[in-house]
């Protein structure tokens, strides 16, 4: 038997006895989306309760949990010839346990040379390499294309009670750093827990709520005028901040569009 041999973003040695595999299981949204974009909708067989594009998926593919719980029976029972999961996204011990089982492949993406790296990776795990090379040039060029804009300090808020912002070491991050803001937390790993206080000591131009995973609403936006009355306080598509899979053709628009209304 043949065995194609992959190389995940971890490094890892991932080997496919089925290439190109025909029964694909994706535990990661933005990648699930990507899937789709590369033609695989045959092919995928699992996705999580998360991976809300495409919408009609959600009604032909079997839900195998959440991102962070899995119901590995499920998984199981699909008898996939690839799972896709990623190092943030999924929980590790599930991760390493399906991987004594099946050939997963997991993404590590940290800014957008690594989400294209990924898209490549994938094009390769799914013998989809054309289509994932064309797609990660038009995302390469819109990122490019993007004109420098003023730098703007900001809070990029993801929850609420209590309120938790992205840090330094972050995908949103480094998509914040593109738009031409400067995070006031950067200085802090992961998703920190912030005060009111601590917003107002860091002063930032702006305020941005994200619409996931927590759903803020203009209901939302007064309390933190009221805390930081100088800044500009935004709703934001979270998915454009933070989805690293083809979502990101939308990106460089949306943020061109968000700092040229400031």
């Amino acid at each position: 038997m043949m065995i194609k041999l992959l190389i995940d973003q971890l490094d890892r040695k991932v080997g496919l006895s089925v290439y190109p595999p025909q029964r694909i299981v994706s535990l990661v949204p933005s990648q699930t989306e990507l899937l789709a974009d590369l033609g695989l909708e045959e092919q995928v067989v699992g996705l999580t309760k998360f991976c809300v594009h495409p919408s009609s998926w959600r009604k032909d593919k079997t839900i195998v949990g959440g991102t962070k719980q899995l119901h590995l029976d499920r998984i199981r029972q699909l008898k996939p010839d690839l799972i896709i999961a990623n190092q943030e996204e999924n929980d590790r011990e599930q991760v390493e346990m399906l991987a004594q089982e099946f050939p997963v492949w997991v993404s590590k993406v940290v800014d957008v040379p690594t989400a294209l790296e990924m898209i490549l990776g994938i094009g390769e795990a799914t013998g989809t390499k054309g289509l994932a090379a064309q797609l990660a040039k038009k995302i390469n060029t819109c990122f490019t294309q993007l004109k420098k804009f003023p730098l703007r300090s900001c809070a990029y808020l993801i929850w609420r009670k209590p309120y938790m912002a992205s840090g330094g070491d972050t995908f949103i991050n480094a998509m914040l750093e593109i738009a031409g803001f400067k995070n006031v937390f950067a200085h802090k790993n992961r998703y920190p827990e912030i005060s009111l206080e601590q917003l107002a000591a860091a002063e930032p131009e702006w305020i941005l709520l994200s619409s996931e995973p927590f759903p803020f609403r203009e209901k939302h936006l007064v309390e933190l005028s009221s805390v930081c009355p100088n800044a500009e306080v935004r709703l934001v598509d979270g998915e454009l901040f933070s989805w690293y899979g083809s979502r990101l053709l939308r990106s460089a628009d949306y943020f061109r569009t968000l700092r040229e209304a400031e």
